[in-house]
């Protein structure tokens, strides 16, 4: 908000320039390091800094200009920074930190596309929570937004869950993890059901309806069973994209011939159809992608590249997929293809999983734990805290969104290639890194408008902030809008988590040290103001991340 101005001035006097904010607010709002400016007037850093300091006009808002060291440091003026900050917030109000830097424009995202074939473990949980608030990034700034699920219907693991369901006149989503692991089980003595899961996959793609009509049932079920569970979360679709229609429709046959065509498909010694990479530069030994099985039967990459031929086709604009890290190599294969088909690819947004104390979790194992009932632990553990703090009534009208924002600060806030380790103790924590402090921070701000007996505090035409406290509350709210931004820039989450952290410590040492209530009319008005702008930023930033914030806790 101030940084553009302050360049501005900057180069008048140099070419190239970037502000930093100091760790502290003792050496300024904005600090213009001098070291490659050093190197290029071959001088001193500090003495390039003092020269800076002097010749540097400042804008109306900068209440002085230091040079301490190799930094110019900038030092705003409080009342006319709340001025800028507060007016815009009330005007812009659930619109501000948008930059709208997406008006006019498309962006597609794929996230979470888990195989159907039971309810969604925590691990996998994380992609879906990822993806929802890039979504919800990516519509704050303007951008169109089609989120797209992309359905794995027709596999092996799946033919198995179809030919286990077979016998079973209804089977409902809950039963469905139980079959499959039982059905792996006995695959692993008995090879002939892996052999009969191969002959229905055979039958599907040669078109085969009534087999058709098996999977779509089973895949249904499940499909809608995950949908439930993940929009309890406050996570949605636009769009669920069958893997079979690709294969009924003739786009996968069409893709393997256009693949053909470029040279680089030939049969390998088992008789499969195998795309030849070399050349892409991939962290593998034998850079060869497998495309099919040696019936002719498609592979999920196959499939896979003639769906991301309709997602560029769909996309005009950005084009995400959310996958996970064991998935970067596999997505190089992808790219590497439909580079050769002279197709752009996806920009990809890799993530670590959340890891238990018994390691990775495999729904084909049974060694998981079930998002499902994950939420349901969430949920008590919610209550209980709730209970405790502020008796029965209170506690239910808030569980879900303590608990469920727990659950989605406790991934998002680390970063997306880093391992989330999830703490129930910490994650419910009134002090802390947590969603509770935030919306907490949010809820004290109503509390303190329905003591006062206001509902909307707006800037009054006299005010005053002159305490530190003050300051470096408007300085952190001026920040959002650059910080939506680069959140979006870099696809992650987590930036956008820390923030808002930031800005309900901010609140926390104000609300401590300057009162709001038993202070003059003038000094009162200006500081429900400012509360009103903070609940404001903490509500928009909790949004992002698909976090409710409480207006009563």
């Amino acid at each position: 908000m101030f940084e553009e101005e302050i360049l501005s001035a900057v180069k008048e006097h140099v070419k190239q320039a970037s502000l930093e904010r100091p760790p502290d607010l003792k050496l300024g709002d904005f600090a213009l390091p001098c070291f490659a400016l050093a190197r290029e007037l071959k001088m001193p850093p500090a003495k390039v800094a003092q020269e800076l300091a002097e010749k540097i006009r400042a804008p109306d808002f900068v209440d002085r200009i230091e040079a301490r060291g190799p930094y110019v440091n900038f030092f705003l003026n409080t009342t006319k920074m709340a001025a800028k900050v507060l007016s815009r917030i009330e005007v812009e109000r659930e619109h501000y930190g948008s930059n709208h830097s997406g008006k006019g424009m498309h962006a597609l995202i794929e996230h979470t596309s888990i195989n159907p074939n039971a309810s969604p473990h925590v691990g996998r949980a994380r992609n879906a929570m990822i993806g929802d608030s890039i979504a919800r990034m990516l519509r704050f700034e303007g951008f169109e937004t089609r989120v797209h699920y992309f359905v794995n219907d027709v596999g092996k693991q799946i033919a198995m869950l179809v030919l286990a369901c077979e016998e079973k006149e209804k089977v409902s989503f809950e039963e469905l993890l139980k079959i499959y692991i039982d059905v792996n089980e006995r695959s692993e003595k008995d090879p002939s059901i892996e052999k009969s899961a191969f002959e229905l996959l055979s039958r599907f793609e040669a078109g085969d309806r009534e087999v058709h009509s098996k999977f779509r049932r089973v895949v249904d079920i499940c499909v809608e069973g995950q949908r439930a569970i993940f929009e309890r979360l406050g996570i949605t679709f636009d769009h669920f994209d069958y893997e079979s229609d690709y294969i009924l429709d003739g786009k996968v046959a069409n893709v393997l011939d256009r693949l053909k065509k470029t040279g680089k498909v030939e049969k390998d010694e088992d008789g499969r159809w195998v795309l030849d990479l070399e050349g892409f530069d991939l962290p593998l030994k034998s850079p060869v992608l497998v495309l099919t099985r040696n019936d002719g039967t498609s592979l999920y990459a196959l499939r896979d590249i003639a769906y991301n031929l309709d997602k560029n086709a769909w996309a005009k604009g950005r084009n995400i997929v959310v996958l996970g890290e064991d998935q970067k190599t596999y997505l190089q294969q992808v790219c590497a293809a439909l580079s050769l088909l002279g197709e752009s690819a996806p920009r990809p947004v890799h993530y670590s999983f959340v890891l238990l104390s018994t390691g990775k979790m495999s729904t084909r194992k049974g060694n998981v734990v079930l998002l499902e009932d994950f939420m349901k632990q969430a949920l008590e553990r919610a209550r209980s805290a709730m209970q405790r703090e502020f008796g029965e009534e209170k506690a239910r009208r808030v569980e879900r969104s303590v608990a469920f924002g727990a659950v989605k600060f406790a991934i998002l806030k680390v970063s997306n290639e880093k391992t989330a380790t999830f703490d129930w103790e910490r994650a419910l924590a009134f002090e802390g890194d947590t969603s509770v402090y935030c919306q907490y921070a949010n809820a004290r701000i109503h509390s303190i408008f329905r003591k006062a007996g206001v509902h909307d505090p707006r800037l009054p035409e006299s005010y005053l902030f002159d305490e530190p406290s003050e300051h470096a509350l408007i300085s952190e709210l001026s920040m959002f809008p650059g910080i939506v931004a680069k959140a979006l820039q870099e696809c992650d989450p987590s930036i956008l988590a820390h923030y808002v952290l930031g800005v309900a410590r901010a609140f926390s040492e104000f609300y401590h040290s300057c009162p709001v209530l038993d202070e003059g009319d003038i000094i009162r008005s200006s500081r429900l103001a400012l509360c009103n702008a903070t609940s404001i930023v903490i509500e928009n930033c909790l949004g992002l991340l698909g976090i409710d914030a409480p207006r009563e806790m």
